[in-house]
């Protein structure tokens, strides 16, 4: 009896070490691991997706600016970006929590940037030319 008990565990523990196989019973598919990735590193890319950030092009011409009383959005903490090509010095203002203040250079590819940390209206503004540039909506 003790041969027989035996030789059952025996029979037992092959099936169950078949039934564990790499093939799926119902399609025959094979459902082990994937083998890793035959991608050469040459194929890969070192580029990333560029930052969540607003970006404001800004022309300040024979006194003129664009854009004048755009509406945008923006996100709390997100980078504001206001680009600023002019012909003339002036002073911009951002009316947000916290505050902040650029000098504007007669000089093209200016670059200001900020983050906001309290949501709601932020007003950008030119002081010498007295212009809103943008109302942003920030959430």
């Amino acid at each position: 009896m003790t041969k027989r008990i035996g030789l059952t565990v025996l029979a037992t523990t092959g099936l169950i070490l078949t039934a564990c196989g790499s093939e799926n019973s119902d399609t025959g598919a094979n459902t082990a691991s994937p083998s890793p990735s035959t991608i050469s590193p040459a194929d890969m890319t070192d580029q990333q997706a560029p930052p969540n950030r607003l970006v404001i092009d800004v022309t300040i011409k024979g006194g003129e600016v664009t854009p004048t009383n755009a509406e945008l959005e923006g996100k709390v903490k997100e980078p504001i970006v206001i680009r600023v090509n002019s012909d003339a010095a002036d002073e911009l203002h951002v009316h947000s929590n916290p505050e902040h203040t650029f000098k504007v250079e007669p000089k093209p590819a200016q670059s200001f940037q900020f983050t906001v940390d309290v949501p709601g209206r932020v007003a950008v503004e030119l002081h010498e030319l007295k212009r809103t540039i943008a109302t942003i909506e920030v959430r």
